[in-house]
């Protein structure tokens, strides 16, 4: 995994990217409304061998029509289009059985809006100035179902929506977060520290296993689709860990 494409350790999953010629080929649909940003992109994953774009799309409502159609496996979602935009796009997408994986895409590194998908499910985002070979790592990860958003963007995307709901907020999410048990909890708030599986384990003495077993457990009870959404609440209900890494 390159830097510039930061994911959340997530070693649930088997790590790294997928082998051109070793794997079945990721199926993407771009939605973008500017057509430059859409034959760039295409022209960038055509460089993978795994990778197939199957459709492309200028607004949100034609993006979940093609998805409908094509079934791909991950969707390149712009959030600013005319009509549909691409949060409601990702809501909607994210809510069907099977669902895609959506990357968001943007110019902003801190954008308030990204949270609202990432609270839909949506496995992260990247910046449109992605170079190619990370672009093709991303989509790769997104497709195994590993986030690629960096712990440190999530605190910052929180720091932007502080407003007159956030007691509201805070107090619902720990509301949330009491179906877990002491031990899944414990977990949950090492999930929002941003560290890894095998960090958690060495933290509090605990087999690997066993922690992937609360991790799945976590996302179970609290009906989450990653880690992110886990870090998301966490952090929401101000649980974060006082020595989290910076």
């Amino acid at each position: 995994m390159t830097h510039p494409v930061p994911a959340m350790p997530d070693d649930d999953v088997p790590a790294g990217a997928r082998p051109a010629g070793h794997s079945p080929v990721i199926d993407v649909l771009i939605a973008d409304d500017d057509p430059v940003v859409r034959f760039g992109l295409k022209m960038m994953l055509s460089s993978a061998a795994d990778l197939r774009v199957v459709a492309e799309a200028s607004d949100g409502a034609e993006a979940v029509e093609l998805a409908r159609r094509h079934h791909p496996d991950v969707v390149l979602m712009d959030i600013r289009m005319p009509g549909t935009d691409g949060l409601t796009a990702t809501e909607t997408l994210r809510s069907r059985t099977p669902a895609p994986q959506v990357m968001v895409l943007t110019t902003f590194d801190a954008d308030a809006h990204v949270l609202r998908a990432l609270r839909a499910g949506a496995a992260g985002f990247l910046l449109k100035d992605t170079p190619p070979d990370e672009l093709v790592v991303a989509i790769r990860h997104a497709a195994q179902g590993r986030p690629v958003l960096s712990p440190e963007v999530t605190r910052r995307l929180i720091a932007r929506v502080a407003g007159s709901d956030q007691d509201t907020r805070q107090v619902a999410a720990r509301r949330r977060l009491e179906v877990l048990a002491d031990r899944e909890r414990t977990v949950a708030v090492e999930v929002g520290a941003g560290r890894s599986n095998a960090e958690i384990a060495a933290r509090h003495h605990l087999g690997l296993t066993t922690v992937k077993t609360h991790v799945s457990a976590i996302l179970a009870k609290l009906d989450l689709n990653n880690r992110v959404q886990v870090a998301l609440l966490v952090q929401e209900a101000g649980l974060e860990h006082p020595d989290a890494p910076e």
